[in-house]
């Protein structure tokens, strides 16, 4: 009986051995690569009833994992249809994180449309045999009309950085000031009047390798009469290995026709540089207390704010245990005391130091920790010299007052 229980428990072992190798062979259809579809451009914008339109379309993995064979498949509904020399289903191959690529289609609008906002559908995957994902993409329709009537001009204003220099990791915002330069409601061209509205029709901020844009174009965003502006907001991420530089993105903004699309070039800066912490007293603790002092300085182009430096050594307690400054602006100096005491018989003659320094750079946290520091301890014996000194001089005074009274004696005699 035991030995069939024996038996039966070895061939419970071994199906648990099997079932979990084969489920280690399964191929995982699951992938952390993660694609997005967006339209970047259309030309002519908005697209014309009747004619062909050129569509952009990008494609990015925004996952952390590279995407091994992505394709894409465009299906157009009315009043759109594929031109007869494009593919619908388009292999794009091996996508790695934060890369993309863009994908030109020739539409043809129906003679029948109406003007209006009309959609089309993409369907993509990251590799053969995982799940197709489907997205719904905008595209505006126009008569003639409504591209060519109006004539107002659409400048860049103002570019603001929030904050104004990332660091590698750091989330941050690109806001774009647009405004209708246009100082009259209509404009007469030879014996034609036309009105000064500006139309964004699309606005696009497209990034690099190492800045990665997380926010979708701006579709229809209204007429911007006269004088008007209209603020973009773009949400970026820096990649966290971008070396420091100008990185330079792409703005693109679709107006009223071909006249009035426009290119930005847009610099954003990248600077790892931080706080800096720099000893100004020995780090040296004499006789199991001392007080150790640096100079603390934000090297980093932005104001930091919430800054506080924490001592780190075994053995040895601080006080305070951490120091808060608070904000400091670009170059700003401040220097921090810490009252440093030996709670452990277990110290070296060199103790390792940490100093971590803390601090945000808009809503991003970061940490730096200064660890090729020591600290040398010293116990000094008591000096012996001075109990020698005392006994010397007490002896001087026996021998004399000795001499003294025995001269006393001798001359009573």
């Amino acid at each position: 009986m035991k030995s069939i229980k024996k038996y039966m428990n070895l061939l419970g072992s071994l199906f648990l051995v099997a079932l979990i190798f084969a489920m280690s062979m399964i191929p995982v259809s699951a992938s952390a690569a993660a694609l997005r579809a967006d339209i970047v451009q259309c030309d002519p914008n908005p697209a014309e009833i009747g004619q062909y339109v050129n569509v952009w379309i990008k494609i990015e993995n925004i996952g952390n994992t590279r995407a091994e064979d992505v394709s894409v498949e465009i299906i157009p509904s009315y009043p759109f249809s594929l031109d007869a020399g494009d593919e619908t289903r388009r292999n794009i191959g091996i996508l790695s994180p934060d890369r993309h690529a863009s994908l030109e289609y020739h539409l043809y609008v129906d003679e029948n449309a109406r003007p209006g906002t009309r959609s089309i559908k993409v369907r993509y995957q990251d590799n053969e045999g995982t799940a197709w994902n489907e997205k719904t993409l905008n595209i505006w329709v126009g008569s003639g009309s409504d591209t060519f009537d109006s004539k107002g001009t659409i400048q860049l204003e103002q570019i603001t950085t929030e904050p104004e220099v990332l660091m590698p990791g750091d989330t941050g915002t690109v806001t774009f000031t647009l405004k209708n330069t246009a100082t009259q409601h209509s404009i007469s061209l030879g014996d034609t009047e036309y009105d000064t509205n500006a139309r964004v029709r699309s606005a696009t901020l497209e990034g690099t390798d190492d800045i990665r844009v997380n926010s979708d174009p701006y579709h229809d965003t209204g007429i911007l009469g006269p004088g008007d502006t209209v603020d973009l907001t773009y949400n970026i991420k820096v990649d966290d290995t971008a070396r420091d530089g100008t990185k330079h993105l792409e703005f693109i903004v679709v107006g009223s026709s071909h006249t009035y699309n426009y290119y930005w070039n847009v610099p954003v800066k990248v600077d790892s540089a931080g706080i800096k912490v720099i000893p100004t007293k020995p780090l040296t603790i004499d006789n199991g207390v001392a007080t150790i002092q640096f100079d603390i300085v934000n090297t980093h182009p932005n104001t930091l704010t919430s800054v506080s430096i924490r001592p780190q050594a075994e053995g040895i307690e601080f006080s305070p245990v951490e120091y808060f400054i608070g904000s400091m602006d670009h170059d700003e100096l401040f220097t921090v005391e810490f009252d440093a005491q030996v709670v452990s018989d277990d110290v070296s003659d060199q103790q390792e130091l940490a100093l971590i320094a803390q601090y945000r750079s808009g809503f991003n946290q970061h940490e730096t920790t200064l660890n090729d520091l020591s600290l040398s301890i010293v116990t000094e014996k008591p000096n012996n010299g001075t109990g020698f000194a005392s006994i010397s001089v007490l002896l001087a005074i026996f021998v004399i007052s000795s001499l003294v009274m025995y001269r006393r004696k001798k001359h009573q005699q």
